[in-house]
């Protein structure tokens, strides 16, 4: 069985808008092809997100990261930890672009033998990336 980090995306459309999912990624997300993984960075953006204000002074986010984490009680997922391990590698083949987060759950994906799933144009072509259409190969 395939061993899958979501990307904060995939999670922040499942919180906000599901809908925005097409139905092969829904129907991956709720199939047994994979055992699926939320990060603990994903959660820290999310809060980011959530503390964040557009200039009208409204949230980026509406969902708190404790809404989050109800979800993804709720979702079967399991949690991953950023552990000092994760915080400290570096990650062996370097991203083109300087997104932190990204980098981390690169890291992550890395150390723990996952793949992370995305639709992030900026990480399309990492070896430890994988879209849906790969994951039901």
């Amino acid at each position: 069985m395939k061993q899958v980090l979501l990307d904060t995306s995939y999670l922040f459309y499942i919180m906000v808008n599901p809908s925005k999912l097409s139905d092969s990624v829904r129907r991956t997300l709720s199939s047994t092809v994979a055992t699926f993984h939320v990060s603990a960075v994903s959660i820290w953006e999310m809060r980011l997100k959530y503390n964040a204000c557009n200039p009208s002074g409204d949230r980026k986010s509406h969902f708190s990261p404790m809404d989050v984490l109800e979800v993804i009680e709720d979702q079967n997922v399991k949690f991953l930890h950023l552990g000092m391990n994760h915080a400290a590698c570096p990650l062996k083949i370097p991203l083109n672009h300087k997104d932190p987060f990204d980098e981390l759950l690169l890291v992550q994906a890395q150390e723990e033998g996952l793949r992370l799933l995305t639709v992030d144009k900026m990480l399309t072509g990492h070896p430890l990336v994988i879209s849906a259409e790969e994951l039901k190969a």
